[in-house]
C-alpha cells in the first residue's frame, strides 16, 4: 500500500515543485498553479473516511506522503489541509476550498480580537486553524492584517483579527492540534533531512581537492556518517509519531517524534554546510532551501526541550518501574506489542 500511494505522489511532487518552483514561490510568486495540481490529484482527502468521499487511510498509511513532502520542501501546506480536512470530516463538515494552515500558537482577547504569531504558510494560505482552550476555529486570512515576518525566503507571517469574522468555522470539540502540528513537522524535518543527506554525499563524491574526492577523506567520511545516524534516527522517530488509530496523533509517540527531530536537525544542517563549504548557503545551490526549512520546522509546535519536559513528566508521574516499562506501556504501538 505504501510504494502504491508514495511512488505517484513522488512523482507528482518532483513535476510540480522541483527547486526552481519553491524559489519563485519564496520570492512572492503564486502558489495558485501548484495547489490546482495538487487538488486534482485528490491526495488532500488521503484521511478522509470513505463514507466523505476520501481515501480512509490510517495516519501511519499516509506517512511516506508527509514524509515526502519534506524531501521536496513542498511550499504549500498539503499535509495541513490533509489533517483539517479529516478533522471537519470526522465532525460532519465539509472543508472550505484552499489552502488550510495550522497556527502553532493561538491568543485571543475578550474583545474578540485574534493572533496566531509566525504562522507557516501564512502569506499564502486561505484558512487558518486556530486552537483555543475551548475548541478551535477556522478564520479566513482574508479577514486578517497579515505582516510578513521578513525572514529570507520564509512563508510565514503574524495574522491578527480585530474580532472573529462572522463566517468563521468554530467548534467545541477540543482536538490535539498542537500535537497534529508537531508530528506534521517532525516528518517534514525527517524528508528534509534525508534531501540535505543527498545532496551532501553528492556533493562529497563530486568535490575534488588534493586530486581526489573529498568523500574519499576520513575526516569528511566520519562526518556524513554521524550525520546518516540522525537523520535515519529521526525517520523512525517521526514514523513513531504516526502510528496512530484516529486522524490525529498521540500525544507521547508525538513527543518522542518532534524531540528527536528537532535534536537531529542542528547536528545535520551544521555537518550538511561544513562538508559543503561556503557554496552551501548560496541562493543558486539546492542545499539552503531545505536547511533554511529545517531549522523553521524544529522550532514549530515545540521544541526538542518542550517535548522532551511532556516526556519527562510523563515518566515520573507513571506506575512504570523503569524508563524500559514506560516505553513498553506508553510508545510501543499495540500490534507490537502481540507479537
Amino acid at each position: 500500500m505504501n510504494e502504491l500511494l508514495s511512488e505517484p505522489f513522488e512523482r507528482l511532487l518532483a513535476d510540480a515543485s522541483p527547486p526552481d518552483v519553491v524559489r519563485q514561490i519564496e520570492h512572492g510568486g503564486s502558489a495558485a498553479p501548484l495547489w490546482a495540481r495538487i487538488e486534482a490529484s485528490g491526495f488532500l482527502d488521503t484521511l478522509v473516511p470513505e463514507a466523505a468521499g476520501g481515501a480512509g487511510l490510517s495516519l501511519a498509511e499516509a506517512f511516506p506522503l508527509f514524509l515526502a513532502e519534506g524531501r521536496h520542501a513542498l511550499p504549500v501546506p498539503l499535509a495541513h489541509t490533509m489533517t483539517v480536512r479529516a478533522a471537519l470530516a470526522a465532525e460532519g463538515l465539509t472543508a472550505p476550498p484552499g489552502m488550510i494552515a495550522i497556527a502553532p500558537l493561538t491568543r485571543s482577547t475578550a474583545e474578540g480580537a485574534v493572533f496566531c504569531p509566525g504562522t507557516p504558510y501564512g502569506t499564502i494560505v486561505d484558512w487558518i486553524l486556530a486552537a483555543t482552550t475551548e475548541g478551535w476555529m477556522l478564520l479566513a486570512v482574508a479577514d486578517a492584517e497579515r505582516h510578513v515576518i521578513g525572514i529570507h525566503g520564509s512563508l510565514r507571517a503574524d495574522l491578527r483579527w480585530s474580532r472573529q469574522p462572522a463566517g468563521a468555522r468554530a467548534s467545541q470539540h477540543l482536538l490535539p492540534w498542537q500535537e497534529a502540528g508537531a508530528a506534521i513537522a517532525a516528518a517534514h524535518l525527517a524528508g528534509a533531512m534525508e534531501r540535505a543527506l543527498q545532496l551532501t554525499v553528492a556533493y562529497a563524491n563530486e568535490r575534488v581537492q588534493f586530486g581526489r574526492s573529498i568523500g574519499k577523506f576520513q575526516a569528511i567520511q566520519h562526518q556524513i556518517a554521524v550525520m546518516a545516524e540522525h537523520v535515519f534516527a529521526a525517520h523512525m522517530a517521526a514514523e513513531l509519531g504516526f502510528v496512530a488509530a484516529e486522524p490525529l496523533p498521540q500525544k507521547l509517540r508525538v513527543a518522542v517524534a518532534k524531540a528527536r527531530a528537532s535534536e537531529a536537525a542542528a547536528l545535520v544542517t551544521s555537518i550538511a554546510h561544513a562538508v559543503h563549504g561556503a557554496i552551501g548557503v548560496t541562493s543558486e545551490f539546492d542545499l539552503q532551501i531545505y536547511t533554511r526549512r529545517i531549522h523553521e520546522w524544529r522550532a514549530d509546535f515545540g521544541s526538542e526541550q518542550y517535548w522532551n519536559r511532556i516526556l519527562g513528566r510523563a515518566l515520573l508521574t507513571s506506575d512504570a518501574g523503569s524508563a524500559l516499562d514506560f516505553m513498553r506501556a506508553e510508545l510501543v504501538p499495540p500490534q507490537e506489542k502481540t507479537k
